[in-house]
């Protein structure tokens, strides 16, 4: 058997899936061999599958919390993770414990090799595949209710697509890896529809009219319910209701769900965040309708115990440092989501921006939105990771933005230099961290 740290070492030797190229990481009928020799436990449990380019962990967080809140048995598989690679496997409310992530593992490699040996599979499974098909062993094993799962990338071809779902859910569609995905937004929309099913309803929002018309052909095609998330959009506008009160640390409104009036409180700040906020409900009330046991308490409920690490997450100041925001924005539509969120909660108050992003994505037009917000900016790279940009790169981008910057080796280096050039500022300056989940998880540690 596996130690949990050969487990990990072995896992990440398979590969990331970015970096062994679209025919590996899209290939459906390899997850499908592989599944079906460990007796398709994908097929053990209901499950609620989550696309979309931004929000999608967000909602799927805020939906396993309120059916955990119902009395549920939820497992909820996300990606990537920030701190541990556990966090992606998690049931009832707790990561996967290192001794079941083993034999986890055990099972599916096991199960991958024989069937190389074989030939019936042409080579071992990516990284994404073999977690996944862990999640999907650990789950059924572990016998859980219902599994809320968030699509890795795109959606068509993803490996947790194999599931077949009561529920589908379609965040906010932008552009992100139009390597692997399309160069248009509605050549990538074309990929997230791939999650929608004949006759399963399919929760989602009015966005952008090229998103709307794929996702609406593909409904239709398929004789899927829409179902509309519209009825419990919050605002920010006073002329509009419910009406949002938010906070430093939540946001807060009343909304009429499942028959009664609940005063909603999350966690989650942001205007964007009110668009998760009610793709999530929408979903539980959908699961209420099939004979799940939520209520309109256990909504309430849920939304307010939702934990999302890394999402708009405030750090208050202590006598050694300033505040500290840490965001995962790694694209354009997640950078402007951060400014509007930046503005709306902290007004004018001087930003200095520790800074990391992978070199495939779009960071000239991050670094466009985030760094003139900025009185200083701190560049870094993330360890150990081939598909980071490199801080000369990211220099060169400063200069011809003339943004004041500085360099780091590390991400723990470029937090101290962030912190230090903060207090040079003053009292009220605020440090946040963005461009990259793997910068966010490195900063926590360090802080941690």
């Amino acid at each position: 058997m596996s130690s949990y740290n050969s487990a990990i070492e072995r896992l990440y030797a398979l590969g990331h899936e970015l970096q062994l190229g679209p025919s590996r990481k899209f290939d459906l009928a390899h997850m499908r061999v592989l599944c079906e020799a460990l007796g398709n436990p994908q097929r053990a449990f209901p499950s609620v599958l989550i696309a979309g380019t931004n929000g999608k962990g967000s909602t799927a967080a805020t939906l396993a919390s309120i059916l955990q809140a119902s009395s549920h048995r939820v497992g909820l598989y996300t990606s990537p993770h920030l701190l541990r690679i556990n966090e992606r496997i998690c049931l009832a409310g707790k990561p996967i414990s290192d001794v079941a992530f083993a034999a986890a593992y055990d099972r599916v490699t096991a199960a991958a090799e024989k069937l190389v040996a074989v030939s019936a599979l042409p080579h071992l499974s990516s990284f994404f595949e073999t977690v996944t098909a862990m999640a999907f062993d650990f789950f059924s094993t572990e016998k859980a209710e219902i599994v809320i799962l968030e699509v890795g990338m795109g959606g068509r071809l993803d490996a947790t697509n194999i599931v077949e779902p009561i529920l589908s859910a379609i965040t906010d569609i932008d552009l992100d890896h139009q390597k692997y995905l399309g160069n248009t937004i509605a050549e990538i929309a074309v990929e997230k529809a791939g999650i929608l099913r004949r006759g399963v309803a399919a929760v989602m929002l009015p966005q952008h009219p090229e998103v709307n018309q794929v996702l609406g052909e593909r409904i239709a095609a398929l004789g899927a319910r829409a179902v509309s998330a519209t009825r419990n959009m919050a605002s920010l506008s006073p002329a509009s209701s419910p009406l949002v009160h938010s906070s430093p640390g939540e946001t807060r409104f009343s909304l009429s769900v499942l028959g009664a009036e609940v005063e909603i409180v999350s966690p989650l700040v942001g205007r964007h965040q009110l668009r998760n906020l009610a793709l999530a409900i929408t979903a539980a009330e959908e699961l209420a309708a099939q004979g799940f046991a939520v209520t309109p308490r256990t909504i309430a409920r849920g939304v307010r115990q939702t934990s999302w690490p890394g999402r708009f997450q405030r750090m208050a100041a202590t006598g050694e440092r300033p505040e500290i925001i840490i965001d995962v924005a790694h694209n354009p539509a997640g950078a402007w989501a951060l400014r509007a969120a930046l503005t709306e909660q902290l007004d004018e108050r001087p930003l200095v921006l520790l800074f990391g992003a992978m070199a495939d994505k779009a960071v000239d037009q991050i670094a466009q939105i985030l760094w003139p917000r900025m009185a200083h900016v701190v560049l870094t790279r993330t360890a150990n990771n081939p598909r980071a940009a490199t801080s000369a790169d990211l220099a060169t981008l400063a200069q011809s933005l003339g943004v004041r910057y500085s360099a780091s080796t590390t991400v723990a280096e470029g937090l101290q230099l962030a912190i230090a050039e903060a207090r040079r500022i003053g009292p009220e300056a605020v440090v946040v961290i963005a461009g990259s989940i793997y910068v966010a998880g490195e900063a926590m540690s360090a802080l941690r």
